[in-house]
């Protein structure tokens, strides 16, 4: 019995680590976002912010509580595999501690602006957004390696 929860919590860990990561992969490697204009650049990232701050909350809480549970029973699976889990766990939410903290901040002052009136330094904001992004993108990706990875050792020593 725990062995086919901890499989389910397993996949579905997987799966929505890898939406999230694969979510935010996306606007690093999109080279036209980067490119538009101004007032369309501010146009996407107000679209992006009603979009993420409907979705994101309840996805994230959700992946992080089932990636406890799955950490914690994979504790008879190895020392290992427990550290890998435990450690997805961890780095999932330090991506929430960064976009609340640092992130929603600037989420939030990009809402108010008009795209055809941009304020002076706007261009700043979405330069900082875009390196915190891309933490927040590294920490994504590597929890998703340690799933993938812990998922692997686990299945290569019963």
């Amino acid at each position: 019995m725990v062995s086919l929860a901890l499989t389910v919590l397993r996949a579905a860990g997987l799966a929505l680590v890898g939406l999230y990561a694969g979510g935010v992969l996306f606007v690093v490697i999109a080279p036209s976002v980067a490119r538009l204009p101004g007032p369309a650049y501010v146009r996407y990232w107000q679209a992006l912010n009603a979009d993420h701050g409907r979705t994101m909350p309840p996805l994230l809480l959700t992946t992080v509580a089932i990636l406890l549970v799955a950490a914690v029973i994979s504790w008879r699976h190895g020392r290992l595999v427990f550290v890998l889990g435990a450690a997805a766990v961890i780095l999932v939410v330090l991506t929430i501690v960064l976009t609340v903290a640092a992130l929603e901040p600037l989420n939030q002052l990009a809402n108010t602006w008009d795209p055809d009136r941009l304020p002076a330094g706007w261009d700043e904001s979405r330069e900082r957004w875009s390196r915190l992004h891309l933490v927040r993108t590294a920490l994504a990706l590597a929890a998703f390696a340690c799933l993938i990875t812990a998922q692997f050792l686990d299945r290569s020593h019963p």
